[in-house]
């Protein structure tokens, strides 16, 4: 089987005056269909950097990148990226505020912000209104998309995300900014999505365990440019793995099949270094 991704001696940089700033490091990884993947790490690790490269809005350096079979640099892009859901900043800020929900969703069918009415069928407007109700959205169809809180939105962009039927959706930090309520509804959905399409390869980038949804299979850690560790979930987020990759001596623990980290506390009578 064809892996949804596959990235090998992948290293990213950017001219930095007269020297080089490096994004990514030398990452090789594999993305399975049917697997969820998280992918973790502090400010500055290179997350979004490759989700970019995972989504070919952006090109390596240096090393190969495959993306559903299709190699970067020898394929169309535009063709490769209608095949690929994605949520994030950069297309929230381009979607117009004043349409409803469903029309937001039915952008999503072509891979552009834009709504290209002449292409939309009848089939298309029902699978909006079906997509809108997995991810507890229905109510919304209606309402136009700046009328929508933050969390509202998220899930109306992950019903766009999936209009078009894709072979691979990343997300990049879905829940950043949301409250409780809002973020709990989104991972829900989030949930929903992989019970829907169970053979959908899912890639979501987070700061935070807690906001780590339960269908997760796999998770990467990702530090200044490199991977920590990377594997299925169970294995790869132990304490000492996460307290590696963000400097901290953490405990995790997964209660009730959610994942958590806080600050180990030192044993009674001893004093903790400052």
């Amino acid at each position: 089987m064809t892996p949804a991704l596959q990235l090998a001696g992948v290293t990213v940089w950017r001219p930095d005056g007269t020297r080089r700033q490096v994004l990514l490091d030398g990452i090789d990884w594999t993305v399975e269909p049917g697997e969820h993947w998280v992918v973790l790490g502090p400010n500055g690790a290179g997350k979004s950097t490759m989700l970019n490269v995972a989504g070919a809005v952006d090109h390596p350096s240096e090393g190969t990148v495959d993306v559903l079979g299709r190699r970067l640099g020898r394929t169309d892009l535009r063709a490769l990226r209608e095949r690929i859901g994605m949520v994030d900043a950069r297309v929230a800020r381009g979607l117009r505020g004043a349409m409803p929900a469903h029309a937001v969703v039915l952008t999503g069918l072509f891979g552009a912000v834009a709504l290209q009415r002449h292409r939309i069928t009848e089939e298309h407007r029902a699978h909006a209104h079906e997509l809108l109700e997995l991810v507890g959205a229905a109510q919304l169809a209606d309402r136009t998309y700046e009328r929508c809180s933050q969390g509202e939105r998220q899930r109306i962009l992950l019903a766009r995300a999936l209009i078009g039927r894709p072979d691979l959706l990343l997300l990049d930090e879905p829940t950043s900014g949301l409250d409780l309520p809002s973020r709990e509804r989104l991972i829900e959905a989030m949930v929903a999505t992989a019970r829907a399409r169970p053979g959908l390869p899912t890639v979501t980038v987070t700061h935070h365990l807690e906001e780590i949804p339960p269908s997760t299979t796999h998770a990467l850690l990702l530090a200044e440019g490199r991977v920590c560790a990377a594997g299925e979930i169970e294995d790869t987020l132990t304490s000492a793995n996460v307290s590696r990759t963000f400097g901290l001596d953490v405990d995790v623990a997964r209660p009730n099949g959610r994942w958590t980290a806080g600050l180990r506390t030192p044993p009674s009578g001893s004093q903790a270094l400052l």
